[in-house]
């Protein structure tokens, strides 16, 4: 079921409407202190308030959604750090569809539970020593199972996308930058489909942890470089070793810069989001957020649309966060 096949605008509008009876439609909201702080119109589209904490649902839902079942009467087997599987076991349960996630052992524990809340098998790897694509490659060879990869998939990018065709829907006028957390990419490539499909000329720009800049190295490359480690950052939602090939054929084009940002910068964004906004945001959901706090003179003078992209932070995380 993996679709390798490269998305276009249309997909995401197509997305948009499969996705409008179930999704929350997020709130775009203002801060008076982040306008001030920089200078600009800031709209911060909320998808750490969407079904399962995160963006993901939604491309998880057009996905399955999409399921012959007479060819994959076994469900699906998707591979993620957290969010993407959380989601799929959210999409399954709703669908009645079997959901098998593979996820690494030092995932977030609170991300582990819920997948398996949702009804989803949860099967367990080492990062670093063992290849989740592999293990869903095995798992799809013994039984009849569709693949959902997080990134590598039509349907997910085109998902993904639909939170900026319902921003652009919320913002009454123009903006003229878009900025988004990134990890594999998915996110970014769904946004810059959305943003053609409604005719849009803003900027878009991605954020990523300093340390796991894969997407930045990649584009001053021009090929898909591998971060060195795959873990030891706050943002574990991030931690893909490469850019995901049909993003990254995309986001080549149509990113046009990458901004990055320490731990410490998150911690603090995260504080801010709740002391401002009184929004609980995990850390790689807060990457877009920290990047602005970190330059806020770049944006002086636009209108701009943030993504806070997920709200699954450990308890453990958001208390130091908020300690400062």
């Amino acid at each position: 079921m993996t679709d390798l096949t490269a998305p276009n605008p249309d997909d995401v509008l197509d997305a948009a409407r499969v996705l409008q009876p179930v999704a929350v439609r997020t709130p775009l909201l203002r801060s008076p202190t982040l306008d001030r702080l920089t200078g600009a119109e800031i709209l911060l589209k909320c998808e750490n308030l969407q079904r399962s904490g995160a963006f993901k649902f939604r491309g998880a839902y057009n996905r399955l959604s999409r399921l012959d079942r007479s060819e994959f009467p076994g469900g699906v087997v998707a591979y993620s750090t957290g969010n993407h599987g959380q989601a799929v076991a959210t999409v399954g349960r709703m669908l009645d569809i079997r959901a098998t996630i593979v996820m690494p052992s030092d995932a977030p524990a609170n991300k582990i539970d819920k997948a398996r809340e949702n009804g989803g098998e949860v099967v367990l790897y080492e990062r670093g020593r063992q290849s989740r694509e592999d293990i869903a490659a095995e798992i799809a060879a013994r039984m009849p199972v569709a693949v959902v990869p997080p990134g590598d998939d039509r349907f997910v990018i085109a998902g993904q996308g639909s939170a900026f065709v319902e921003a652009a829907g919320q913002a009454s006028g123009e903006v003229d930058l878009v900025v988004v957390p990134c990890g594999g990419g998915g996110l970014a490539a769904g946004t810059g489909l959305a943003m053609e499909a409604l005719g849009s000329r803003a900027e878009l720009w991605a954020a990523e942890p300093e340390d796991f800049d894969d997407t930045r190295r990649s584009l001053a490359s021009g090929r898909r470089e591998v971060n060195e480690r795959l873990s030891g950052s706050v943002c574990d939602a991030l931690l893909a070793p490469t850019p995901a090939e049909l993003p990254f054929s995309f986001n080549r084009r149509k990113l046009s810069s990458v901004l990055t940002v320490s731990d410490e910068e998150v911690l603090r964004a995260i504080r801010f989001a709740f002391e401002e906004l009184r929004l609980v945001v995990e850390p790689g959901g807060a990457v877009a957020l920290a990047a602005l706090l970190k330059r806020p003179e770049a944006l002086r003078g636009r209108r701009a649309v943030v993504l806070l992209s997920g709200g699954n932070v450990e308890p453990e995380v958001f208390r130091k966060a908020l300690a400062g």
